[in-house]
């Protein structure tokens, strides 16, 4: 997945969701932009994320975010990386020590636009996240990154009791319960 191919997968995304259908525009004018795959662009750039679940789709794979303090899933920069699926994959072994992440589709799963807030040096900017959804499996060893205070997974059925209320993470697991249902 390139910028080129990225635009033309935004532009066939389709959602039921109201709030990540209002930013779909964004995403695709922000490809048009030549630095909006770094994060130098300080009004906003793209990020890249997986969704990870076990193959039951019981659980899914979160961190403890050392700098937001939040319960999220795996991701990062892309840091000049216009292909976000392979962002997403090294992000997610990266900060997981999981070597045997598999892609469920070779498409996007999920959209967020979300506001970072300032810090020392980097003022407050959007985050143009492309989600990906990946299989893992419970039983291999997770190792915490750096960025990390914590990583866990999580039965479906607790997430919101364990993280509170997070309308990103909600939808993917929404996402998550209806795509069983269709297989």
């Amino acid at each position: 997945m390139d910028r080129i191919t990225l635009k033309e997968q935004l532009e066939k995304y389709r959602t039921p969701y109201e709030e990540e259908s209002a930013f779909i525009q964004d995403f695709i004018q922000l490809t048009e932009d030549p630095l909006a795959f770094n994060r130098e662009r300080l009004a906003g750039h793209f990020t890249a994320s997986s969704w990870i679940v076990n193959p039951d789709r019981t659980h899914t794979l979160l961190t403890l975010h050392k700098k937001l303090g939040r319960w999220l899933q795996l991701g990062g920069h892309a840091d000049g990386n216009e292909n976000l699926m392979e962002v997403a994959l090294k992000e997610a072994e990266e900060e997981s020590g999981l070597k045997n992440l598999r892609l469920v589709e070779n498409s996007i799963f999920d959209l967020d636009k979300h506001i970072i807030p300032e810090r020392p040096h980097v003022p407050e900017h959007f985050h143009y996240d492309v989600r990906f959804m990946i299989e893992a499996d419970l039983t291999d060893k997770l190792v915490i990154s750096n960025e990390s205070v914590s990583l866990a997974w999580f039965t479906f059925d607790s997430v919101v009791d364990m993280i509170g209320y997070n309308p990103s993470i909600l939808r993917m697991l929404e996402k998550t319960s209806k795509s069983e249902i269709l297989l």
